[in-house]
């Protein structure tokens, strides 16, 4: 099977369900292979990492999908997403994830751990109240979801009585990350795209007349006083982006961890005797079952190199970071769970210029929960089997029934 194949197998049902068996196949053939036409394959950790930190490989944006994606323009989630942080190079990408970050800083974040785990522990009851006659409780609904939800909008300054629609909104407008989406899907990622666009127009009409101590308020102010620092269009589009990214990863995180604990209950009792702890827990989660499997990039310039092959100018590179996170010249036993390995450094939330802005809060969250959630219900067990999510690109769980005792 060469690369060309093993994309396209990827993309089928059982390759989505389970893609590791043909990360291993591509890793055959070498860190980086040739894929399907003007498109390279790098599944080596020091590949994609490399990749990654070059400035000269860039991200798919606005200028590039409309010069090779006929049609690019005529998807609203498509044209939202170009116009955040996501999808942007310099000096674009500089200026807005600048702004951004001067609000979102890593004090605040840490500030909020308090409130994270508060957030935890009334999780975790409304979950006993649920299965207190021994009925099964979905963990994604109850808790995976609902923690990084709630803290995500809490930053934002999104009210409570909101917050219940975003989980299928999420679903529907990260279609369009995904390798290929078909059209009812695409025309769903559409009709979510303008639905949050709206729904954070009137939310930053109302800060700007009443601004609070919110991240809203704070990018609004910004936007308001300079548009040449932030436009209109790009506020809008980055906080959809906050919105989903802030969530949509961590609840992936916290249902693949769990998957795992119940697969490993080994690392379940080194969770409760310490020889586990909740930081080194949450990386080999990120490492084993990564929620972020894929990100790609384009070479922008010329004379790019990848180790020691040559990228072609215009070349696209699918950087599999799922397949990365494996790989045996970077880890000892790359496919045996672990959670007590040291230096593990997983690429699960990126690295270089895109590295994820919410990698530490992601962290906190599952830490809190994972210490707080094995102390309450020690008898935690599966209640049949979960589903996964059909996505190659973003990698969780659907459902994840429990069973409380």
């Amino acid at each position: 099977m060469d690369g060309e194949a093993i994309v396209e197998q990827l993309m089928t049902v059982e390759g989505r369900r389970d893609p590791y068996p043909l990360y291993e196949l591509a890793r055959t053939l070498g860190p980086v292979i040739p894929g399907p036409p003007d498109l390279l394959l790098a599944v080596g950790y020091r590949e994609v990492n490399q990749v990654l930190r070059n400035m000269g490989f860039a991200v798919a944006d606005t200028a590039t999908r409309e010069r090779w994606e006929p049609g690019f323009a005529d998807h609203s989630s498509r044209v939202l997403f170009s116009r955040s942080i996501l999808e942007s190079n310099a000096p674009h990408h500089a200026r807005m994830r600048s702004l951004i970050a001067s609000v979102f800083t890593p004090r605040r974040v840490a500030a909020l751990e308090p409130a994270v785990t508060a957030a935890v522990h009334r999780l975790l009851d409304e979950m006993a109240d649920r299965g207190a006659d021994g009925s099964p409780v979905d963990f994604m609904d109850a808790f995976a979801f609902r923690l990084p939800v709630g803290v995500i909008c809490e930053l934002l300054g999104v009210p409570e009585a909101d917050r219940y629609r975003f989980r299928g909104l999420a679903s529907e407008l990260t279609a369009t990350l995904e390798i290929i989406a078909t059209d009812e899907e695409l025309a769903a990622a559409d009709r979510a795209a303008d639905e949050l666009a709206g729904y954070f127009t009137e939310l930053a009409a109302a800060r700007t007349a009443h601004p609070r101590d919110d991240l809203v308020s704070a990018l609004v102010e910004v936007a308001a006083a300079d548009e040449s620092r932030l436009s209109g269009p790009e506020l809008l589009a980055n906080l959809v982006l906050l919105l989903v990214a802030g969530f949509e990863t961590t609840t992936n995180l916290l249902g693949n961890g769990l998957a795992l604990l119940f697969r490993h209950p080994e690392a379940l009792a080194g969770l409760r005797d310490g020889g586990v702890t909740p930081a080194g827990f949450t990386d080999e989660v990120l490492r084993h079952d990564s929620p972020v499997q894929l990100t790609s990039r384009i070479a922008l310039t010329g004379g790019l190199r990848i180790g020691e092959l040559e990228v072609p100018y215009g070349s696209g590179v699918f950087l599999l970071i799922g397949a990365a996170n494996r790989d045996p010249d970077r880890y000892e036993h790359p496919d045996r769970f672990d959670p007590t390995r040291r230096d593990s450094q997983p690429l699960s939330f990126g690295a270089g210029p895109h590295y994820c802005l919410g990698a530490q809060l992601a962290r906190q969250e599952s830490q809190v929960a994972v210490r707080a959630l094995v102390d309450r219900f020690p008898a935690l067990a599966p209640a049949g089997e979960p589903v996964r999510r059909d996505r190659l690109v973003l990698r969780g769980y659907e459902t994840l029934p429990v069973i409380l005792r």
